[in-house]
């Protein structure tokens, strides 16, 4: 195995063009989340992941498993339970002045319930490349994050690199909450993934640039690897989006910035991270930045949470392909 993901999957339920939730009489369902997302990504790419999650043993749980399912995604370690219910959010999209939202109903999740013990993790990690998780997972409850450090252990123990994408939600905990649980987790990361405004928030880490921020947080965490994405909003469906990755000798790698038609940027920061993994694995840390940034922009042209974008697609906008019809 190549990859391995642990986090948490919801049922998403989108209202349709440009409705509010409150005027919607229908909603478009699909399944998202962060971890599954790296792991859909990273098997679109052509590497072997798996994800790891506890689900409940009804038709919605089975759903995010067959959605794994379908874009290759090893589902044999999840946890099911008879007991507890799968998490919902709801997408609202927006248009400048209003900006898309996201309402969150998963508290009670069948993940948030997930105990030490219960996965075995030297088994599910064995012979594995790298594991990811991201910050949304420790939010949602205390035995969710004694579970996330349970897991970084035995990777460590494995001798597997960790993917870690800080991902804060203030929907789900305060920044003082995020950096408590948080902090002791950095000493087992590998490579992080993040915002300079999530870094700021969490860690209190700021500079004039971003590769300073990034050379603080190596330097105060150790990392291998910090790697920042940018975007910029002149408006809800025009954006611009990079990225730039230090490494711990103190390399700086960027790559050119997308002009991009936003269809749908939820997912974007997920996207980004199944492609700098792809990259960094088969290539370094120069293609991670590179197949990040490519495999973000294209995601962010398409519906839903997944990225349905080819290796080609990715490799041709690397090179810079243009905008005729390819016939």
């Amino acid at each position: 195995m190549d990859v391995v993901t642990f986090g948490e999957t919801m049922i998403r339920l989108a209202a349709p063009g440009f409705q509010r939730l409150e005027q919607v009489t229908s909603l478009t369902v699909t399944v998202g989340g962060a971890e599954l997302n790296v792991a859909a990504g990273v098997a679109r790419l052509g590497l072997k992941s798996a994800w790891v999650s506890r689900l409940p043993d009804n038709p919605l749980g089975r759903m995010a498993r067959n959605k794994a399912n379908e874009f290759g995604v090893d589902t044999s370690h999840i946890v099911w339970t008879s007991e507890d219910r799968m998490g919902l959010y709801f997408v609202e999209y927006g248009a400048a002045p209003r900006a898309s939202s996201v309402l969150y109903d998963r508290e009670g999740s069948a993940i948030s319930r997930i105990r030490p013990g219960e996965v075995k993790w030297d088994e599910v990690l064995r012979g594995a490349r790298l594991f990811h998780t991201t910050g949304i997972t420790p939010a949602l409850s205390d035995s969710a994050a004694a579970v996330v450090a349970e897991a970084m252990e035995a990777a460590k123990r494995q001798g597997c690199l960790v993917s870690y994408d800080l991902n804060y939600r203030a929907k789900l905990w305060s920044a003082q909450k995020a950096r408590q649980v948080q902090e002791p987790l950095m000493a087992m990361v590998d490579i992080l993934s993040t915002t300079e405004e999530d870094t700021e928030k969490v860690f209190g880490v700021k500079a004039d640039s971003y590769v300073d921020v990034a050379r603080r947080l190596i330097d105060r965490f150790g990392f291998k690897v910090v790697t920042i994405t940018l975007r910029e909003t002149p408006s809800v469906w025009r954006n611009t989006w990079t990225a730039i990755a230090v490494d711990r000798e103190g390399n700086v790698y960027d790559d050119k910035v997308y002009d991009i038609e936003i269809v749908d940027r939820v997912g974007g920061g997920d996207a980004y991270t199944a492609g700098f993994l792809y990259g960094y694995l088969t290539q370094g840390v120069a293609a991670g930045v590179q197949y990040g940034n490519a495999f973000s922009a294209l995601k962010q042209t398409s519906w839903g949470d997944f990225n349905w974008a080819t290796r080609a697609e990715v490799e041709a906008l690397i090179r810079g392909s243009g905008l005729r019809i390819a016939r």
